[in-house]
């Protein structure tokens, strides 16, 4: 049986400067979500569920309008970027230490 992990694409950041990029573990991270491994999820990528909100967000917002919708995407836009920030400078200092 093939698992999904065979059909990943592979960051070219890491394979091209051998440092991990913004991205990486997000793959790996929604993997784990489909097999159930929800914390692991967290720790592989921790943007990981606020993306997701973001996500169905979104599509919720295709079919539904509403006040403020505006505000809230940028919100959790805004959140997500700050949570990717955070998350890969804490681990560039634990590559780097």
């Amino acid at each position: 049986m093939t698992s999904i992990q065979e059909y990943m694409l592979p960051c070219l950041n890491k394979t091209l400067f051998g440092i991990d990029c913004t991205g990486c573990g997000a793959q790996r991270s929604v993997a784990l979500l489909f097999q159930g491994e929800f914390s692991e999820a967290f720790f592989m990528y921790p943007a990981i569920y606020s993306l997701l909100i973001l996500f169905l967000f979104l599509v919720f917002n295709l079919f539904f309008k509403f006040k403020y919708d505006y505000s809230i995407k940028i919100g959790l836009i805004l959140l997500n970027a700050v949570i990717i920030a955070i998350a890969y400078i804490i681990k560039m200092i634990h590559i780097f230490n």
